[in-house]
């Protein structure tokens, strides 16, 4: 299984932590989409930005 994660929010004035995570996940602008493993590293990385993205299953 895959999540499809997509950033909704922008990183303007996020703090370094937050826009690393989402420059790690592929996520860079407003509207970026990306499909990453259902693994708990990944899992981990969306709930520190979760906030600021949407996550589906696919």
């Amino acid at each position: 299984m895959a999540l499809k994660i997509e950033l909704v929010k922008s990183l303007n004035g996020r703090l370094k932590e937050q826009i690393a995570t989402a420059n790690s996940l592929g996520l860079r602008k407003i509207g970026d989409v990306t499909v990453q493993p259902d693994s708990p590293q990944t899992k981990g990385k969306i709930n520190k930005i979760v906030h600021l993205i949407k996550v589906t299953e696919e």
